[in-house]
């Protein structure tokens, strides 16, 4: 009788050096591009205002790798100043440097490695951009501890995941126009909205542990306030395409990301965990609505 098909191979332990690969990347959050994208849409929103267009493909390949470096290292830096907080969160206790497998060190070592690349790649655009970067490293670096101390790290975040916008057009223009501001702005408020859906999430959470948040804050009001955000949001748009001068397609942009927001309040007008997780993550589509918007509008065909 034989027993040869009953045989089950038992694979080989991975080697060393792919495990430790495989936990920074869930460190760096490389299985979710939620935040990567977040971060993009603005960024590449900025890139082609400022150039009237398609960008010329040094910058924007700059600004794209950039882009994910960034956000990579926040995320290491973030998961480093919520050590003492991601244990105890439901949704966030089986991060790596949470249960111990990536240690604090090497989360920190990391960060440095990424931001440098990041600030390798901006020294190849002009002075302005370079100076410009500095302010947005103190940015990554600070906005971690703002949960601490302040109900508002949606807004800080809002205002380091923005700060691509200036640099975009330094990069382009070699200045920072009076309309990069208003996009600047535009972005701090959409960033405080959705974070406030990521907020929410956690909420129960961070009311046990101390940690202070925009969803904390709102309370009862919280759809109240989202909604005044997200007008905040569509009207400083406006303001931004009235400004620039921008087609029916600009239009038609903000009209399809203004449905996907009434969209995210339907799903979330409950305030359950899950729905307002989606809702957060729905923003992608926003995002990516209000940048065909620029690109139609800004599109000039060739000869």
């Amino acid at each position: 009788m034989s027993y040869e098909r009953d045989y089950v191979p038992i694979p080989p332990p991975l080697p060393v050096w792919r495990v430790r690969l495989g936990l920074y990347w869930r460190l760096l959050r490389g299985d979710r591009p939620i935040g990567w994208l977040l971060l993009l849409w603005p960024t590449w929103w900025a890139l082609w205002l400022a150039a009237g267009g398609v960008p010329p493909l040094w910058p924007l390949l700059v600004f794209s790798a950039g882009v994910w470096l960034t956000r990579s290292a926040g995320c290491a830096i973030n998961d480093y100043a919520d050590r003492w907080l991601d244990p105890q969160v439901a949704r966030t206790r089986e991060r790596p440097l949470a249960t111990g497998a990536v240690s604090a060190r090497e989360a920190l070592a990391l960060f440095a490695v990424l931001m440098l690349a990041a600030f390798a790649l901006v020294l190849t655009l002009n002075r302005l951009t370079v100076a410009l970067s500095v302010v947005g490293a103190l940015l990554a670096i600070s906005y971690p501890y703002l949960k601490r101390y302040t109900y508002l790290p949606q807004v800080y975040l809002g205002m380091a995941f923005g700060w691509g916008i200036p640099m975009a057009f330094a990069a382009i223009q070699g200045k920072v126009p009076a309309i990069a501001w208003l996009l600047y702005v535009a972005n701090i408020f959409w960033a405080t909205a959705y974070d406030t859906w990521y907020a929410m999430v956690d909420r129960d959470d961070d009311i046990r542990m101390g940690a202070k948040s925009t969803a904390i804050l709102f309370g009862e009001l919280d759809l109240v306030a989202q909604g005044v955000l997200y007008a905040l949001v569509f009207a400083t748009l406006a303001l931004v395409g009235r400004q620039a001068q921008l087609g029916a397609y600009y239009w038609a942009g903000l009209g399809v990301a203004a449905l996907l927001v009434a969209y995210q309040f339907a799903i979330a007008r409950h305030r359950q965990r899950e729905a307002c997780f989606r809702a957060f993550l729905h923003n992608h589509w926003v995002g990516a609505a209000i940048f065909a918007g620029f690109a139609l509008a800004l599109w000039r065909p060739t000869a």
